[in-house]
């Protein structure tokens, strides 16, 4: 099944993001959390959006700001998407453009990955950039296509993994990316996992991760019902991080030490993956 682009310009999507160790040790973890998808190319309609409770790029209790993604600068996202396209070897696919991502909550937010969605004219998702930050304040994109074909639902695409993103992982392997859409329509669901494989020799990856949301029409009264049910959300993101970090680390997991960044901020899977 292609994935056709959703109609709308705003996504509120309550949402479950899973993590789990597999060696040397089994260490998972699971929380609810909701998240936004914003289409990026319509930046007026967005606007419309903005209310008591949310903003865009406004301080509210809940916004979005591009400062917190692209250059991370303020500027236009769709000039920095074109940049990054370019330097993937890539041209623009020409059709929407959707960002799911958290919302700053009481001016704070972290986001260990956000999902760029690249559709052409007719509807079919051709790019995905997986825009993944580290604790210590770096970023890199991942650029995924499906080499000039559209992107199926439950597609898996390969790309080497050459960004440190925990002390308990090395900077070696590939990771596994896959996105499934249950159901196109209203009340559908999807889902986003992301296997990584250390380069050992089993066929078991090392982490799998994941997060699957269902998208919903935004409303202010809907994401008033979210803010109140975890308003420490995305606060509770870092702690748990650093949280679950030393509990890695009480057990004895092998500890890697902060590499060079890569020469490269964008990586594309049509790069040799291992």
């Amino acid at each position: 099944m292609t994935n056709k682009t959703p109609d709308e310009v705003l996504q509120l999507c309550t949402a479950h993001v899973w993590h789990q160790r597999t060696r040397p040790f089994k260490h998972p973890l699971n929380y609810k959390v909701f998240c936004l998808r914003l289409r990026i190319d319509q930046p007026e309609a967005l606007a419309r959006h903005n209310s008591w409770l949310f903003g865009i790029n406004k301080r509210r209790l809940v916004s979005f700001m591009n400062a917190d993604h692209g250059a991370r600068d303020g500027s236009d996202l769709n000039v920095w998407l074109a940049e990054t396209l370019k330097r993937a070897g890539l041209e623009h696919p020409g059709g929407a453009v959707w960002l799911q991502t958290f919302a700053r909550m009481l001016g704070y937010v972290f986001n260990p990955v956000s999902f760029w969605y690249l559709y052409d004219p007719q509807g079919q998702l051709r790019v995905i950039v997986a825009a993944v930050n580290n604790t210590f304040g770096q970023k890199h994109e991942y650029v995924l296509t499906a080499d000039g074909a559209p992107i199926e639902s439950g597609q898996t695409l390969d790309c080497r993994k050459v960004f440190h993103v925990s002390p308990f992982c090395p900077v070696t392997g590939h990771y596994v990316f896959e996105r499934v859409v249950t159901d196109c329509g209203q009340g559908g669901s999807e889902r986003m996992t992301i296997d990584y494989f250390d380069g050992s020799d089993t066929d078991e990856p090392l982490i799998r991760t994941g997060i699957a949301v269902k998208p919903q029409p935004f409303s202010t009264a809907a994401l008033f019902k979210q803010f109140m049910r975890m308003p420490w959300m995305t606060m509770a993101v870092i702690v748990r991080i650093h949280w679950h970090a030393l509990k890695l680390w009480r057990r004895g997991a092998k500890f890697y030490r902060l590499p060079d960044l890569p020469k490269d901020s964008v990586t594309t899977n049509q790069e040799p993956s291992r």
